[in-house]
C-alpha cells in the first residue's frame, strides 16, 4: 500500500481533528464534572512548568506520560529502576485524565507531575521546549500526534512501554491504518506485552521503530506493591484469629448484587467466615447505601472504626489506597467490575497466592482469562455458581491453596519487563544529552 506523506496527516489533523476535539472537549466541559478538572487544571500549565524545570538536573531528563493512573502503575517499577541507578536523572511524568493527575501527584519518585497539555501544534511544541526531555516514554496506548511529531522532529527518542495492539483494532481501518503507519513510524521503541503484539504492530508496514515483545511491567509492580504489602498492618491479629477471610475487590453496586446474598447465606453456615468489602468508589452514598444492605442481613463494621471491633462479620472499607495491604489477610478474593464494564485488577489478588473468582466480564484482561485457564481464577455468571465455589474453597483447603500457588506462579513467570525494557532505553541516556529542540515542527 501507498501511504501518504507525513505532511498530509500533520495538515489534516491539525485543520480537522484538533478543532473538533478542542471544541467537543470544552463542550463536554459543561455537562462533565471530570472533563471540566482536566480544563481547569490546564489553566497557567506552562508557567508551572517553566518555573519547576528551572530546578531540574541539567543531566538526564525522562518524560513519562500515562493517559491515567492504571497505566501510570506500570511506568513505576521503571521509575524505581531508573532512580536507582543513576544518580543525576529527574522524572517528569504527565497525565492526560483527572484521575491520573489527582491519584499521582504526590508520587515521590516524579520531579515534575503535570496534566498533558492539549494536543495542539503550539502547545506540544512550547511544552517540549520547556521540559527538554532526554527520552519519550509513553505506557501503553496514549500516543498523542502533534506531541508523537514533535519529538520526532526534535530528534528524541522516544518508546512505547508495555505496547498492545488487537488484531482487530479500529486502527487498522483503511484511512486509519494510513495515519497511524505515519505516526508509529516515528517511534524508536515499539516494546510489546507479547508476541502477538508485535505481530499485530507490523500490520502497519512500519519501517523505522524496532518492534519487540519484552513482557509487562504490571508484573513487576505488582511483585514490588505486594512485598511493600507485607510492610503494613492494617488489621490487628485480633480480629483475624481463626477467621477464613473472604475479601470483595474494587466492586460495584452489580458485583454486591450478585456477591452479597451468597455472603449472608455463608456466614450462616461458616462461623468463621469474615468478609473485607471493598467498593471501587467508598463514596458517601455508595457506603450509606451498602449499609442499608448490610442491615438487618449481617453484622458490619467500617474499617476507620475499628478499633471498636466486636466481632462483627462484614468490615466495609471506608478509605482508598488499602486493598492491595488488606490482600494479605484473604484465603479467596473475588474481584469486582466482571458484571460491569469489565474486571478489574486480578494481578494484585493472585500476588499473594489468592484463588481469584469474577464475573463473565472479564474479556479486557489476558491475565485474567490466562488464570481462568490455568485453573487459578473461577468465572461465575450468576449467585449460584458464586456458592458452590465458594463453599469448595472455604471447605478444601488442597483446592484453596492449588489455586493460589498457580496463581503466584503465573506472577512469577512473568516477571523481568522492567528489566529488558531498560536494556533498551539505557543507550540513549547518554547519546541523546545536550540536544536542544527546535521551535517548530
Amino acid at each position: 500500500m501507498i501511504f501518504a506523506p507525513m505532511i498530509f496527516w500533520k495538515i489534516f489533523y491539525n485543520t480537522v481533528i484538533v478543532p473538533f476535539m478542542w471544541t467537543a472537549f470544552h463542550i463536554g466541559g459543561l455537562f462533565n464534572n471530570k472533563i471540566r478538572r482536566g480544563i481547569a487544571g490546564r489553566r497557567k500549565l506552562f508557567a508551572a512548568l517553566e518555573e519547576r524545570a528551572a530546578q531540574l538536573s541539567p543531566h538526564t531528563r525522562l518524560w513519562f506520560h500515562a493517559s491515567s493512573m492504571g497505566e501510570f502503575e506500570q511506568a513505576k517499577p521503571i521509575i524505581a529502576e531508573l532512580k536507582k541507578s543513576y544518580q543525576d536523572i529527574s522524572i517528569v511524568a504527565t497525565f492526560f485524565s483527572p484521575s491520573g493527575y489527582e491519584h499521582s501527584k504526590n508520587y515521590k519518585s516524579a520531579d515534575i507531575i503535570s496534566y498533558l497539555p492539549f494536543d495542539t501544534h503550539t502547545a506540544t511544541n512550547k511544552f517540549i521546549s520547556i521540559i527538554k526531555p532526554t527520552a519519550a516514554i509513553m505506557v501503553r496506548y496514549d500516543t498523542w500526534p502533534n506531541i508523537i511529531w514533535a519529538l520526532k522532529k526534535n530528534g528524541i527518542p522516544t518508546f512505547i512501554a508495555n505496547a498492545t495492539m488487537k488484531k482487530n483494532s479500529s486502527r487498522k481501518f483503511p484511512v486509519l491504518r494510513q495515519f497511524h503507519h505515519s505516526l508509529y513510524n516515528c517511534f524508536t521503541h515499539i516494546l510489546t506485552v507479547s508476541e502477538n503484539d508485535t505481530s499485530s504492530f507490523a500490520d502497519f508496514d512500519t519501517t523505522t521503530p524496532i518492534i519487540t515483545a519484552i513482557g509487562d511491567t504490571r508484573f513487576d509492580q505488582v511483585m514490588m506493591r505486594s512485598v511493600d504489602a507485607q510492610k503494613k498492618n492494617l488489621l490487628p491479629p485480633s480480629v483475624i484469629a481463626g477467621k477464613k477471610i473472604f475479601i470483595i475487590g474494587q466492586s460495584w453496586e452489580a458485583d454486591e448484587e450478585i456477591v452479597l446474598p451468597v455472603v449472608f447465606k455463608l456466614q450462616e453456615q461458616i462461623p468463621e467466615l469474615l468478609t473485607i468489602l471493598v467498593p471501587h468508589e467508598p463514596t458517601v452514598e455508595h457506603l450509606e447505601s451498602l449499609e442499608y444492605q448490610l442491615s438487618g442481613k449481617s453484622t458490619f463494621i467500617r474499617f476507620s472504626d475499628l478499633n471498636e471491633f466486636h466481632n462483627e462479620r462484614i468490615i466495609l472499607i471506608d478509605s482508598v489506597g488499602v486493598l492491595v495491604p488488606l490482600y494479605r489477610y484473604a484465603h479467596i478474593a473475588y474481584v469486582g467490575g466482571s458484571f460491569r464494564q469489565g474486571v478489574h485488577n486480578v494481578l494484585e489478588p493472585a500476588a499473594f497466592s489468592l484463588p481469584i473468582i469474577f464475573g463473565p466480564k472479564h474479556d479486557n484482561s489476558q491475565e485474567a482469562i490466562a488464570l481462568t485457564k490455568r485453573n487459578a481464577a473461577f468465572v461465575i455468571e450468576d449467585d449460584k455458581q458464586l456458592y458452590r465455589i465458594m463453599r469448595t474453597l472455604l471447605e478444601s483447603e488442597t483446592i484453596r491453596t492449588t489455586a493460589g500457588k498457580s496463581a503466584r506462579a503465573f506472577v512469577d513467570e512473568n516477571i523481568g519487563a522492567t528489566r529488558r525494557f531498560l536494556a533498551y532505553l539505557t543507550p540513549f541516556l547518554s547519546s541523546a544529552q545536550g540536544k536542544q529542540p527546535t521551535d517548530a515542527a
